[in-house]
């Protein structure tokens, strides 16, 4: 099957995490895997449950750093839907090196298959709205690159990454500020070149914001009625629409057609990431069932 090219993910953050996550578990050596003999063996990855495949790279890198010499055969690609009972690929290199790395491959392939797989539910949802579902930076300390990769791998798109590369001016920034407008102007003259996000609690602040103007104005936790109304002001003159809005807070998956329907252009949701029930795999020495 294909590879991961068409999802990026930085060669460096991937080994990082790798690192951390095979010393915390192997500390100075397993054991128990020091109990049996080091011969050449096989295994294969199981998938119990309907997923959304994500985390090869990582899943790659615990074993490769392990056995530099294992074979890896992906029976599926990054982003394909798979069915319960799926194997989705076939290992041979040393059994030891193979029960190593069998628990922290495991940890991020099922951690990362369900944010993917969660996502790409949330993608559904809104399909033919034109909404598009973004992530937040609700995430796992240590996994914000990896959890957001696989946002990506589930149809989504990434919010910010953290607090360096987007503005964000929320309701404490603009109180502290003195009001949206000189919260803006003190973002300008500070950070011209970065994207601009304006959190708004009213329709007078929404009126405020794209008075101001900025890269995408948040409503947070407006009912379903403020919400069409603000979509009404973004679109009408004078603004036009040159503005996307953004709903966050208190979203799920049941309202999120509803949501869409009312003509936003993003809906972040901090589940995606922040409320993660692993995906259900194994990794089993010997050959695939026939």
């Amino acid at each position: 099957m294909s590879g991961t090219d068409r999802f990026d993910i930085p060669r460096a953050a991937v080994a990082a995490n790798v690192a951390a996550a095979l010393a915390e578990d192997i500390g100075s050596g397993d054991v128990t895997a020091a109990l049996l003999p080091d011969h050449d063996d096989v295994a294969y990855l199981l998938c119990k449950e309907d997923a959304v495949v994500c985390g090869r790279p990582w899943f790659d890198a615990c074993h490769r750093a392990l056995d530099p010499e294992v074979r890896i055969e992906w029976r599926v690609a990054e982003g394909d839907h798979v069915t319960a009972g799926t194997v989705l690929a076939t290992l041979e290199g040393r059994a030891r090196a193979l029960v190593s790395a069998e628990r922290t491959s495991l940890n991020f392939m099922q951690t990362l298959s369900a944010t993917a797989t969660v996502t790409a539910r949330h993608v559904a949802a809104v399909a033919g709205t034109g909404t598009r579902i973004l992530d937040t930076r609700k995430t796992l300390p240590g996994l914000r690159l990896a959890q957001k990769y696989a946002v990506r791998v589930g149809g989504g798109h990434n919010h910010r990454i953290g607090l360096y590369d987007t503005v964000m001016l929320k309701e404490n920034h603009v109180r502290a500020a003195g009001g949206i407008a000189a919260a803006v102007d003190a973002a300008r003259a500070q950070s011209p070149d970065l994207p601009l996000v304006i959190e708004v609690e009213t329709l007078d602040e929404l009126r405020a914001a794209l008075d101001a103007g900025c890269t995408r104005v948040l409503i947070d936790d407006f009912d379903a009625a403020t919400r069409r109304e603000a979509v009404r002001i973004a679109h009408a003159a004078p603004y036009d629409g040159r503005i996307p809005l953004e709903v966050s807070g208190s979203v799920d998956l049941d309202g999120l057609r509803a949501i869409a329907g009312d003509g936003v252009d993003v809906v972040s949701i901090g589940g995606l990431t922040k409320h993660v029930r692993a995906i259900d795999l194994s990794l089993k020495l010997g050959p695939p069932p026939a």
